[in-house]
Protein backbone atom coordinates (compact mmCIF):
# COMPACT_ATOMS: atom_id res chain seq x y z
CA UNK A 1 0.00 0.00 0.00
CA UNK A 2 0.97 3.28 -0.90
CA UNK A 3 2.58 5.49 2.50
CA UNK A 4 -0.80 7.03 3.79
CA UNK A 5 -0.68 11.08 4.16
CA UNK A 6 -1.61 13.08 7.00
CA UNK A 7 -2.13 16.86 6.52
CA UNK A 8 -0.79 19.33 8.80
CA UNK A 9 0.81 22.82 9.22
CA UNK A 10 0.23 25.09 12.67
CA UNK A 11 -1.12 27.75 10.44
CA UNK A 12 -4.25 25.52 10.71
CA UNK A 13 -4.50 26.93 14.32
CA UNK A 14 -5.46 30.18 13.07
CA UNK A 15 -8.66 28.71 12.87
CA UNK A 16 -9.75 30.34 16.57
CA UNK A 17 -12.89 31.46 17.19
CA UNK A 18 -11.25 32.95 20.10
CA UNK A 19 -11.75 33.84 23.80
CA UNK A 20 -13.47 30.92 25.99
CA UNK A 21 -14.95 29.54 22.79
CA UNK A 22 -15.04 25.42 23.13
CA UNK A 23 -13.87 25.18 19.67
CA UNK A 24 -10.14 25.60 20.78
CA UNK A 25 -7.38 24.78 18.18
CA UNK A 26 -4.98 23.81 21.15
CA UNK A 27 -6.45 20.50 20.77
CA UNK A 28 -4.75 20.13 17.43
CA UNK A 29 -1.35 21.38 18.78
CA UNK A 30 -1.76 18.76 21.49
CA UNK A 31 -2.68 16.14 19.48
CA UNK A 32 0.18 16.69 16.93
CA UNK A 33 2.40 17.38 19.98
CA UNK A 34 1.24 14.08 21.57
CA UNK A 35 1.16 11.70 18.14
CA UNK A 36 4.76 13.01 17.81
CA UNK A 37 6.21 11.92 21.40
CA UNK A 38 4.89 8.52 20.85
CA UNK A 39 6.57 8.13 17.54
CA UNK A 40 3.36 8.22 15.66
CA UNK A 41 4.52 10.20 13.08
CA UNK A 42 8.35 9.25 13.13
CA UNK A 43 9.39 9.59 9.28
CA UNK A 44 6.32 11.10 8.23
CA UNK A 45 5.95 13.91 5.80
CA UNK A 46 3.43 16.59 6.76
CA UNK A 47 1.64 17.95 3.89
CA UNK A 48 1.67 21.21 3.90
CA UNK A 49 -2.17 22.82 2.50
CA UNK A 50 -2.62 25.76 1.26
CA UNK A 51 -6.17 27.98 1.09
CA UNK A 52 -9.11 26.44 -0.95
CA UNK A 53 -9.77 29.29 -4.03
CA UNK A 54 -12.86 31.07 -4.61
CA UNK A 55 -14.14 28.48 -7.49
CA UNK A 56 -13.64 25.20 -5.00
CA UNK A 57 -15.69 27.24 -2.17
CA UNK A 58 -18.73 27.65 -4.59
CA UNK A 59 -18.81 24.18 -5.13
CA UNK A 60 -20.84 24.11 -1.93
CA UNK A 61 -21.17 27.98 -0.91
CA UNK A 62 -22.87 30.62 -2.42
CA UNK A 63 -21.09 33.55 -3.81
CA UNK A 64 -22.51 36.19 -1.74
CA UNK A 65 -21.53 33.95 1.49
CA UNK A 66 -18.39 33.64 0.61
CA UNK A 67 -18.08 37.59 0.44
CA UNK A 68 -20.04 37.94 3.73
CA UNK A 69 -16.78 36.05 5.23
CA UNK A 70 -14.80 38.19 3.83
CA UNK A 71 -16.21 41.54 4.70
CA UNK A 72 -17.21 40.23 8.42
CA UNK A 73 -13.94 40.97 10.42
CA UNK A 74 -14.52 44.60 8.55
CA UNK A 75 -18.35 45.14 8.77
CA UNK A 76 -19.08 42.81 12.24
CA UNK A 77 -21.91 40.78 12.93
CA UNK A 78 -24.52 39.29 10.15
CA UNK A 79 -26.86 37.41 11.57
CA UNK A 80 -28.52 36.63 8.15
CA UNK A 81 -25.06 34.50 7.55
CA UNK A 82 -24.77 33.22 10.84
CA UNK A 83 -21.47 35.48 11.56
CA UNK A 84 -21.43 37.28 14.78
CA UNK A 85 -22.77 34.74 17.08
CA UNK A 86 -22.01 32.99 20.38
CA UNK A 87 -21.49 29.81 18.15
CA UNK A 88 -20.07 31.23 15.36
CA UNK A 89 -18.10 34.94 15.96
CA UNK A 90 -16.44 37.08 13.81
CA UNK A 91 -12.33 36.77 13.79
CA UNK A 92 -9.72 38.34 12.19
CA UNK A 93 -9.32 36.30 9.01
CA UNK A 94 -11.86 34.72 9.08
CA UNK A 95 -12.05 33.56 5.54
CA UNK A 96 -8.26 33.25 5.08
CA UNK A 97 -8.10 30.74 8.08
CA UNK A 98 -11.59 28.64 7.08
CA UNK A 99 -10.65 28.47 3.33
CA UNK A 100 -7.08 27.08 4.56
CA UNK A 101 -9.02 24.43 6.35
CA UNK A 102 -10.79 23.73 3.16
CA UNK A 103 -7.81 23.25 1.22
CA UNK A 104 -6.40 21.21 3.66
CA UNK A 105 -9.37 18.42 3.06
CA UNK A 106 -8.61 19.08 -0.50
CA UNK A 107 -5.07 18.25 -0.41
CA UNK A 108 -6.01 15.19 0.96
CA UNK A 109 -8.45 14.25 -1.48
CA UNK A 110 -6.31 14.94 -4.30
CA UNK A 111 -3.72 13.08 -2.64
CA UNK A 112 -5.78 9.56 -2.89
CA UNK A 113 -7.66 11.10 -6.52
CA UNK A 114 -4.53 11.16 -8.06
CA UNK A 115 -2.91 7.56 -6.74
CA UNK A 116 -0.47 9.46 -4.51
CA UNK A 117 -1.90 7.95 -1.23
CA UNK A 118 -4.86 5.07 -0.53
CA UNK A 119 -5.28 6.56 2.66
CA UNK A 120 -5.16 10.40 4.03
CA UNK A 121 -6.20 11.98 7.03
CA UNK A 122 -6.58 15.55 8.43
CA UNK A 123 -7.08 16.26 11.68
CA UNK A 124 -8.19 20.32 11.22
CA UNK A 125 -11.21 19.07 9.09
CA UNK A 126 -14.42 17.85 9.63
CA UNK A 127 -16.67 21.12 9.93
CA UNK A 128 -19.75 19.90 8.90
CA UNK A 129 -22.01 21.95 9.66
CA UNK A 130 -21.60 24.81 7.55
CA UNK A 131 -24.30 25.25 5.22
CA UNK A 132 -24.35 27.29 1.71
CA UNK A 133 -25.23 30.65 3.01
CA UNK A 134 -24.53 30.14 6.64
CA UNK A 135 -21.98 29.28 8.81
CA UNK A 136 -23.45 26.97 11.75
CA UNK A 137 -22.17 25.19 14.64
CA UNK A 138 -18.84 26.47 14.67
CA UNK A 139 -18.26 25.73 11.17
CA UNK A 140 -17.40 28.46 8.45
CA UNK A 141 -16.96 26.68 5.33
CA UNK A 142 -18.09 23.25 5.32
CA UNK A 143 -14.47 20.89 3.71
CA UNK A 144 -16.44 17.54 3.15
CA UNK A 145 -18.62 19.05 1.19
CA UNK A 146 -16.14 20.56 -0.98
CA UNK A 147 -13.99 17.80 -0.63
CA UNK A 148 -16.71 15.09 -1.88
CA UNK A 149 -17.86 17.56 -4.45
CA UNK A 150 -14.24 17.78 -5.73
CA UNK A 151 -13.95 13.94 -5.68
CA UNK A 152 -17.06 13.78 -7.80
CA UNK A 153 -15.19 15.62 -10.43
CA UNK A 154 -11.88 13.77 -10.63
CA UNK A 155 -12.85 10.40 -11.31
CA UNK A 156 -15.47 9.22 -8.19
CA UNK A 157 -18.72 7.99 -8.94
CA UNK A 158 -19.87 7.11 -5.50
CA UNK A 159 -18.87 7.98 -3.03
CA UNK A 160 -19.36 7.12 1.14
CA UNK A 161 -19.24 9.79 3.67
CA UNK A 162 -19.88 8.12 7.47
CA UNK A 163 -20.16 10.82 10.38
CA UNK A 164 -19.04 10.09 13.79
CA UNK A 165 -19.39 13.19 15.82
CA UNK A 166 -22.49 13.10 18.32
CA UNK A 167 -23.88 15.76 16.66
CA UNK A 168 -25.87 14.96 13.35
CA UNK A 169 -23.69 16.04 10.11
CA UNK A 170 -26.92 18.21 9.02
CA UNK A 171 -24.27 20.44 6.31
CA UNK A 172 -22.87 17.60 4.61
CA UNK A 173 -26.62 15.64 4.26
CA UNK A 174 -28.04 19.30 3.29
CA UNK A 175 -25.27 19.39 0.49
CA UNK A 176 -26.05 16.20 -1.44
CA UNK A 177 -29.79 14.91 -0.62
CA UNK A 178 -30.63 14.70 -3.34
CA UNK A 179 -27.52 13.56 -5.38
CA UNK A 180 -28.15 9.48 -5.39
CA UNK A 181 -23.59 9.25 -5.81
CA UNK A 182 -23.36 10.49 -2.10
CA UNK A 183 -24.09 7.81 0.78
CA UNK A 184 -24.68 9.92 3.56
CA UNK A 185 -24.57 8.17 7.35
CA UNK A 186 -24.43 10.12 10.41
CA UNK A 187 -24.55 8.55 13.80
CA UNK A 188 -25.85 11.09 16.36
CA UNK A 189 -27.01 11.74 19.92
CA UNK A 190 -30.80 11.93 18.96
CA UNK A 191 -32.18 15.00 17.74
CA UNK A 192 -35.20 15.50 20.24
CA UNK A 193 -32.04 16.01 22.90
CA UNK A 194 -29.36 17.58 21.01
CA UNK A 195 -28.55 20.78 18.90
CA UNK A 196 -28.96 21.02 15.45
CA UNK A 197 -32.09 18.99 16.02
CA UNK A 198 -31.92 16.97 12.45
CA UNK A 199 -30.90 14.10 11.92
CA UNK A 200 -34.26 11.27 12.18
CA UNK A 201 -34.36 8.50 10.78
CA UNK A 202 -37.47 9.11 8.41
CA UNK A 203 -34.47 11.77 6.77
CA UNK A 204 -33.94 9.42 4.12
CA UNK A 205 -33.30 11.65 1.11
CA UNK A 206 -35.17 12.95 -2.24
CA UNK A 207 -34.92 13.00 -5.73
CA UNK A 208 -34.10 9.84 -6.78
CA UNK A 209 -32.03 9.95 -4.24
CA UNK A 210 -34.26 8.49 -1.37
CA UNK A 211 -32.10 5.81 0.71
CA UNK A 212 -29.11 7.52 0.31
CA UNK A 213 -29.17 9.67 3.69
CA UNK A 214 -28.67 7.75 6.53
CA UNK A 215 -29.60 8.68 10.47
CA UNK A 216 -28.99 6.28 13.21
CA UNK A 217 -29.86 8.65 16.44
CA UNK A 218 -29.09 7.26 19.57
CA UNK A 219 -30.05 8.15 22.85
CA UNK A 220 -28.16 9.90 25.86
CA UNK A 221 -25.65 7.74 27.84
CA UNK A 222 -25.09 5.24 25.00
CA UNK A 223 -21.78 3.65 25.45
CA UNK A 224 -19.24 2.33 23.53
CA UNK A 225 -21.00 -1.33 23.14
CA UNK A 226 -24.23 0.16 21.90
CA UNK A 227 -22.95 2.65 19.65
CA UNK A 228 -20.66 -0.17 17.94
CA UNK A 229 -24.32 -2.47 17.80
CA UNK A 230 -25.85 0.29 16.26
CA UNK A 231 -23.64 0.89 13.56
CA UNK A 232 -23.12 -2.57 12.97
CA UNK A 233 -26.59 -3.36 12.24
CA UNK A 234 -26.51 -0.91 9.61
CA UNK A 235 -23.25 0.62 8.05
CA UNK A 236 -21.80 -2.22 6.95
CA UNK A 237 -24.67 -3.91 4.73
CA UNK A 238 -24.93 -0.44 3.37
CA UNK A 239 -21.68 0.03 2.54
CA UNK A 240 -21.31 -3.78 0.54
CA UNK A 241 -24.64 -2.89 -1.11
CA UNK A 242 -23.71 0.54 -2.11
CA UNK A 243 -19.79 -0.38 -3.08
CA UNK A 244 -18.14 3.35 -2.86
CA UNK A 245 -14.87 3.96 -4.52
CA UNK A 246 -13.88 5.66 -1.57
CA UNK A 247 -14.88 6.17 2.09
CA UNK A 248 -14.95 9.25 3.80
CA UNK A 249 -15.36 9.75 7.53
CA UNK A 250 -15.91 12.51 9.79
CA UNK A 251 -14.38 11.31 12.89
CA UNK A 252 -15.60 14.08 16.09
CA UNK A 253 -14.88 13.07 19.58
CA UNK A 254 -17.23 14.96 21.40
CA UNK A 255 -18.98 11.54 21.84
CA UNK A 256 -17.11 10.86 24.65
CA UNK A 257 -18.66 10.72 28.06
CA UNK A 258 -16.96 13.50 29.22
CA UNK A 259 -17.25 15.97 26.70
CA UNK A 260 -19.05 19.19 28.02
CA UNK A 261 -20.81 19.83 25.04
CA UNK A 262 -22.88 16.17 24.93
CA UNK A 263 -24.41 13.38 26.61
CA UNK A 264 -22.78 9.94 24.82
CA UNK A 265 -20.89 8.19 27.07
CA UNK A 266 -18.00 6.27 24.62
CA UNK A 267 -14.51 6.41 25.76
CA UNK A 268 -11.26 6.88 23.71
CA UNK A 269 -11.12 2.98 23.22
CA UNK A 270 -14.38 3.39 22.06
CA UNK A 271 -12.96 5.90 19.57
CA UNK A 272 -10.13 3.35 18.61
CA UNK A 273 -12.53 0.43 17.83
CA UNK A 274 -14.59 2.55 15.57
CA UNK A 275 -11.11 3.63 13.89
CA UNK A 276 -9.95 0.26 13.51
CA UNK A 277 -13.47 -0.76 12.14
CA UNK A 278 -13.51 1.97 10.09
CA UNK A 279 -10.31 1.24 8.37
CA UNK A 280 -11.35 -2.46 7.90
CA UNK A 281 -14.60 -1.30 5.82
CA UNK A 282 -12.71 0.95 3.54
CA UNK A 283 -10.49 -1.84 2.95
CA UNK A 284 -13.42 -4.12 2.31
CA UNK A 285 -15.76 -1.99 0.22
CA UNK A 286 -13.46 1.03 -0.77
CA UNK A 287 -10.46 -0.15 -2.20
CA UNK A 288 -8.43 0.67 0.76
CA UNK A 289 -9.79 4.36 -0.05
CA UNK A 290 -9.97 5.98 3.00
CA UNK A 291 -10.24 9.94 3.57
CA UNK A 292 -10.65 11.24 7.55
CA UNK A 293 -11.14 13.98 8.76
CA UNK A 294 -11.71 15.08 12.61
CA UNK A 295 -14.55 17.53 13.58
CA UNK A 296 -15.78 18.13 17.16
CA UNK A 297 -14.19 17.49 20.58
CA UNK A 298 -14.54 19.54 23.55
CA UNK A 299 -12.13 18.02 26.06
CA UNK A 300 -9.06 19.54 25.20
CA UNK A 301 -6.97 17.62 27.19
CA UNK A 302 -8.08 14.29 28.63
CA UNK A 303 -10.03 13.29 25.03
CA UNK A 304 -8.96 14.76 22.03
CA UNK A 305 -5.68 14.25 21.81
CA UNK A 306 -5.38 10.69 22.66
CA UNK A 307 -8.54 9.88 20.77
CA UNK A 308 -7.03 12.04 17.58
CA UNK A 309 -3.51 10.43 17.97
CA UNK A 310 -5.32 7.01 17.64
CA UNK A 311 -6.76 8.02 14.49
CA UNK A 312 -3.63 8.97 13.03
CA UNK A 313 -2.16 6.14 14.01
CA UNK A 314 -4.96 3.94 12.69
CA UNK A 315 -4.88 5.54 9.27
CA UNK A 316 -0.65 4.81 9.04
CA UNK A 317 -1.42 1.44 10.60
CA UNK A 318 0.66 2.18 13.68
CA UNK A 319 -1.97 1.34 16.10
CA UNK A 320 -1.26 2.50 19.77
CA UNK A 321 -1.51 -0.08 22.41
CA UNK A 322 -4.28 1.06 24.62
CA UNK A 323 -1.89 0.23 27.37
CA UNK A 324 0.85 2.83 26.06
CA UNK A 325 1.76 5.50 28.95
CA UNK A 326 1.36 8.78 27.92
CA UNK A 327 5.05 10.50 27.51
CA UNK A 328 6.11 12.09 30.15
CA UNK A 329 7.23 15.03 28.60
CA UNK A 330 3.81 15.49 26.91
CA UNK A 331 2.85 15.14 30.38
CA UNK A 332 5.00 17.99 32.22
CA UNK A 333 4.22 20.49 29.08
CA UNK A 334 0.21 20.21 29.94
CA UNK A 335 1.26 19.97 33.47
CA UNK A 336 3.00 23.42 33.34
CA UNK A 337 0.57 25.26 31.32
CA UNK A 338 -2.83 23.65 33.25
CA UNK A 339 -1.55 23.17 36.47
CA UNK A 340 -5.07 21.83 37.97
CA UNK A 341 -5.79 19.61 34.99
CA UNK A 342 -6.25 15.31 35.82
CA UNK A 343 -4.43 14.27 33.30
CA UNK A 344 -5.07 10.04 32.62
CA UNK A 345 -2.35 7.74 32.51
CA UNK A 346 -2.29 6.06 29.65
CA UNK A 347 -3.82 5.68 26.26
CA UNK A 348 -6.50 3.83 27.28
CA UNK A 349 -10.20 4.74 29.33
CA UNK A 350 -9.89 1.15 30.41
CA UNK A 351 -13.13 0.36 28.92
CA UNK A 352 -14.16 -3.39 27.24
CA UNK A 353 -15.53 -2.77 23.54
CA UNK A 354 -16.82 -5.68 23.10
CA UNK A 355 -20.62 -5.78 21.55
CA UNK A 356 -23.50 -7.94 21.39
CA UNK A 357 -24.83 -8.10 17.73
CA UNK A 358 -28.77 -6.79 16.57
CA UNK A 359 -30.34 -9.51 16.17
CA UNK A 360 -29.72 -11.58 19.39
CA UNK A 361 -33.33 -11.62 20.57
CA UNK A 362 -32.92 -9.03 23.49
CA UNK A 363 -33.81 -5.82 23.03
CA UNK A 364 -31.01 -2.49 24.00
CA UNK A 365 -31.90 1.38 24.10
CA UNK A 366 -29.95 1.89 20.58
CA UNK A 367 -32.47 -0.96 18.91
CA UNK A 368 -35.15 1.57 18.75
CA UNK A 369 -32.86 3.34 16.38
CA UNK A 370 -31.58 0.24 14.12
CA UNK A 371 -35.25 -1.02 13.49
CA UNK A 372 -36.44 2.64 12.97
CA UNK A 373 -33.22 3.11 10.50
CA UNK A 374 -33.38 -0.19 9.17
CA UNK A 375 -36.79 0.09 8.40
CA UNK A 376 -36.73 3.29 6.41
CA UNK A 377 -33.09 2.72 4.22
CA UNK A 378 -32.67 -0.90 4.04
CA UNK A 379 -35.80 -2.02 1.99
CA UNK A 380 -34.49 1.05 -0.62
CA UNK A 381 -31.28 -1.14 -1.15
CA UNK A 382 -32.70 -4.59 -1.53
CA UNK A 383 -32.05 -5.00 2.05
CA UNK A 384 -34.43 -7.09 4.42
CA UNK A 385 -34.60 -4.39 7.56
CA UNK A 386 -35.92 -7.50 10.13
CA UNK A 387 -33.24 -9.79 9.18
CA UNK A 388 -30.02 -9.35 10.96
CA UNK A 389 -28.39 -11.86 8.33
CA UNK A 390 -28.66 -8.55 5.86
Amino acid sequence: MRAPAVVWDSSLLGYDLGGEHPFNPVRLELTIRLATELGVLDGVELLVPGRAAEDELRRVHLGEYIEAVRQAPMTGADFAHGLGTEDNPVFTGMHEASALVVGSTLLAARKIAEGEATRAVNIAGGLHHAMPGKASGFCVYNDCSVAISWLLDHGFDRVAYVDTDVHHGDGVQTAFYDDPRVLTVSLHQHPFTLWPGTGYSAEIGKGGAEGTAVNLPLPPGTRDGGWLRAFEAVVPSLLEQFRPQILVTQCGVDSHEEDPLADLSLSVDGHRAIYRRLRELAEAHAGGRWLAVGGGGYQLIRVVPRSWTHLLATVLDRDVDPATALPPNWVASISRAAPKAEIPAGMSDGRETVFVPWGDGEDEPVDIAIRDTRRAIFPLHGLDPDDPRD
